[in-house]
């Protein structure tokens, strides 16, 4: 065997995508003398994306001091390419963020509109931003104020909504917000579909685990109304029932709307940007994988957008993960050619997490060896 790729995504809590290269990078050629590995850190988006860049692109890293969710001071890291820059959403308003101190109705995105702004003004005329793991369901407000837009309440008082207080909002002026992006596009990276409002929105599908109670829901989803609303009569963009609107807390609806974005499946864009289909030349065998393969997986994930160009190129698909769920077979009709979970004692798995690099690492050794007996 001449050529592996491996291009998997993080096990959340446990091994990242990083860590999981540097293992290939030296299972790979201890187990298959001579074979070339491509290890390609990926993630969808979410916590990790600009890491990957880092790795995978040579980007530079740039730090910026910026407000955190809770207003308070922190420093974030994005990633920049020549003119283009790839922002993470959670690097300034991300659930990890906030511990316990949840409450998607107070905190804001005002930090990640001043990672933009900072690209922006810096020379940056691609930004891509990656939607995962917000804290927030400010509906990208504050994201937009950070960027110049003016929000404005019944009294003609500027101010900026988080999550309780978009119902306030009498009027948008998003004039400067539009003048300090002329000529810079932004690209939203997200696998997420829903819309903005209703059972299957921002606030009812992922408010309680970023800690709203069932009061706080119907509240925080009556306020995105709102919002969809003001942005239809003020800004003539009707952003509520549109696919990925809902994404973290409304600020797919929000980029929508006061920064004239575009959405794309996050690990699709991340491909793209590692130029995946030029290393897929020559390769025999790719792995790929994430923490828990199930039919969620083949709707956006990393694994489907990997099955998507392997299937394309008529190369074979390997899922190394920690688990599989019944309904992960339909990986199969994606193009995964076979799925291998890393638990090799039966064990629950919080009680081999501690030793999930060790798991991994046998499991990749032994699908190698697997494929080198059936090439030779």
């Amino acid at each position: 065997m001449k050529k592996v790729i491996v291009v998997s995504d993080s096990f959340k809590g446990t091994l990242t995508s990083r860590e999981i290269c540097a293992i290939a990078r030296t299972s790979v050629p201890r187990v298959l003398p001579g074979c070339t590995v491509a290890a390609i850190p990926v993630a969808d988006g979410g916590e990790g994306t600009v890491g990957c860049f880092l790795d995978a692109a040579g980007a530079e890293p740039v730090t910026v001091r910026v407000s955190g969710p809770w207003g308070e001071p922190t420093d974030a890291v994005y990633a920049r390419m020549g003119s283009r820059a790839v922002v993470e959403m959670c690097a300034a308003a991300g659930l990890p963020m906030v511990g316990e101190r949840r409450d998607p109705s107070r905190t804001t995105t005002f930090g990640v509109g001043e990672l933009l702004r900072h690209a922006a003004e810096h020379g940056c005329t691609e930004l891509l931003l990656g939607l995962g793991g917000s804290c927030t369901n400010d509906g990208g407000c504050g994201c937009a104020a950070a960027l110049g837009t003016r929000f404005y309440d019944a009294d003609g008082r500027a101010f900026v909504p988080v999550g309780d207080t978009l119902e306030r909002i009498a009027r948008i002026d998003n004039g400067e917000t539009e003048r300090l992006l002329d000529g810079v596009t932004l690209t939203l990276m997200s696998d997420v579909d829903n819309p903005l409002c209703g059972a299957q929105g921002a606030a009812r599908v992922f408010g309680p685990q970023k800690g709203a109670d069932a009061e706080m829901v119907e509240r925080l989803d009556a306020g995105l109304a709102h919002l969809a609303a003001i942005i239809e009569r003020d800004l003539g963009r009707q952003v509520a029932g549109l696919p990925g609107a809902g994404a973290a807390g409304g600020m797919g609806a929000g980029c929508l709307a006061f920064l004239n974005a575009r959405m794309r499946s996050g690990i699709e864009a991340v491909l793209d940007l590692v130029d995946f289909d030029a290393q897929l030349d020559g390769a025999e065998l790719v792995i790929t994988g994430e923490g828990r393969i199930d039919a969620q997986s083949v709707r956006g994930k990393v694994i489907s957008g990997v099955a998507r160009r392997t299937r394309a190129r008529g190369v074979p698909l390997v899922a190394i993960v920690g688990s599989i769920a019944p309904d992960a077979r339909e990986a199969y009709g994606l193009g995964v050619t076979a799925m291998f979970g890393i638990d090799r004692t039966a064990k629950a798995f919080a009680d081999y997490a501690d030793e999930s690099a060790d798991y991994y690492r046998a499991t990749l050794e032994d699908v190698l060896r697997l494929a080198a007996a059936f090439h030779n």
